[in-house]
């Protein structure tokens, strides 16, 4: 698969999922928050927790819904993740969703939002 074409499909997923999370009342803080462990798609607050947000985003569903992209291995470093941004937050509570865009249809993208999709 082009890596191009698929930065440029990430990315269109997390403008969505961005929009889609501010409608939703969340406020975002960061987006592409680089940490020495890795990186975070976008660090919202819901106004009780922040919350890391992992955003998969795919054409169409031959492969499966976004949400399965988030593997055992994805899960650890989201982990390793929540636990880092404890300490720069250590007064908050940290929750990991996880928000899939399949863009089959670009005019009317599906959302799918999974709330504490990783336990940390």
């Amino acid at each position: 698969m082009d890596k191009t074409k698929n930065k440029i499909t990430g990315n269109k997923g997390e403008r969505i999922a961005a929009d889609y999370l501010e409608d939703k009342g969340y406020k975002i803080l960061e987006r592409n928050y680089e940490l020495f462990i890795g990186e975070i798609d976008i660090l919202v607050d819901d106004g009780k927790v922040l919350v890391i947000v992992e955003v998969k985003t795919v054409r169409g569903s031959a492969f499966g819904p976004a949400k399965g992209y988030v593997g055992p291995k994805k899960q650890k470093k989201l982990r390793d993740i929540a636990r880092a941004v404890t300490q720069e937050y250590p007064k908050r509570t940290i929750r990991i969703d996880v928000v899939g865009i399949d863009l089959s249809d670009e005019e009317n993208p599906i959302i799918e939002h999974i709330e504490n999709a990783v336990e940390n």
